[in-house]
């Protein structure tokens, strides 16, 4: 009997062998394209994140060089020539040389080139609120003052990314306005804020005490 199932089982051993290499042979090709699939996927993938690397280095060389010049009119043409790589190192790019624009003396190129990076829907709303924001306290805006206090209040928004530079700028619009108290009340609301930066809480400091005010206690 054990001679019997011995044979029996050799026997099913290379029934089973021979449909598994009769499957091999059918459906192989399957496997060995999945694992091409799977290898060429991982290389294009790291190969389209190394160069998007170097493009972003090229760019960041690129500025660097560009901002190494002593003057600010070289310094504009320089960054101009630039090609960003992406819509996002362009709006940075706009906001450096609107800076720049702004140091040489041509204050409204600079906030043309800010308003149009504020209004590109193609931006991400951080870019655009960062480029609108610098627009609405250049001194060429010709924004009115009420304009630019319900631009900022927009900015001031619960959760809003830029909502304490807003509320530092409302304030000075209320000192404008000549109306103190509510400046005071707005700056020393900052100085308790938790997340009001060493900067922002020395400015405002220092606002309270010009404008003859008391820095409440926290």
């Amino acid at each position: 009997m054990s001679d019997t199932d011995s044979f029996i089982d050799e026997v099913t051993e290379e029934v089973r062998r021979d449909r598994l290499f009769r499957l091999m042979r059918r459906y192989g090709w399957i496997a060995v394209v999945v694992v091409l699939l799977l290898v060429g996927g991982t290389a294009y993938r790291e190969y389209t994140r190394a160069a998007e690397t170097a493009k972003a280095q090229a760019f960041g060389d690129a500025v660097l060089a560009a901002l190494e010049n002593n003057d600010a009119a070289d310094r504009v043409a320089a960054l101009d020539q630039i090609d960003a790589p992406t819509a996002e190192g362009a709006a940075v790019l706009d906001m450096l040389i609107a800076a720049e624009e702004a140091l040489d003396g041509n204050g409204t190129s600079a906030a043309e080139r800010l308003n149009a990076a504020a209004t590109d829907g193609d931006l991400p709303e951080i870019y655009r609120q960062i480029a609108s924001f610098k627009a609405l306290t250049r001194p060429e805006s010709t924004l009115s003052a009420e304009e630019r206090r319900v631009a900022f209040e927009a900015m001031a928004a619960p959760g809003a990314p830029l909502r304490l530079l807003a509320e530092e700028q409302l304030a000075l619009l209320d000192i404008e306005a000549g109306n103190i108290d509510a400046a005071l009340t707005r700056l020393n609301a900052l100085l308790t804020d938790s997340e009001v930066t060493a900067g922002l809480r020395r400015r405002a400091s220092q606002l309270i005490v010009a404008l003859g005010g008391e820095i409440e206690a926290s």
